[in-house]
């Protein structure tokens, strides 16, 4: 996946959630703590968010930050190899950053 790809799907992944919820641009933006503004960009894909910015998007939706990078319906069930390539980019990211976390403790 590219990166305009997942800046995409990420802000498709935002606005598809916060209408589920069924709550404005600004009320996420409030309970996010951000402005409307960076909601807005973010959802028109604009600008891609910073780990903190995601952190609070997550928070105020009540998500799991894969959630944003998944895609959405049944689009896994259409393209297989896709899904598997997304998949595998996820474990991967994820499997390094405890790899990252881990080597604190030690």
């Amino acid at each position: 996946m590219q990166d305009l790809e997942i800046r995409n799907r990420v802000a498709e992944n935002i606005k598809h959630i916060r209408k589920q919820k069924k709550i404005t641009q600004f009320q996420l933006a409030e309970k996010s703590n951000l402005s409307e503004g960076t909601i807005k960009s973010i959802e028109l894909a604009h600008s891609y968010p910073e780990e903190k910015t995601l952190s609070q998007i997550t928070e105020a939706l009540d998500v799991d930050v894969v959630k944003l990078f998944m895609p959405i319906g049944d689009s896994f069930k259409e393209n297989k190899e896709n899904a598997l390539k997304l998949k595998q980019a996820i474990a991967s990211n994820v499997r390094d950053y405890v790899n990252e976390v881990l080597k604190e403790f030690e």
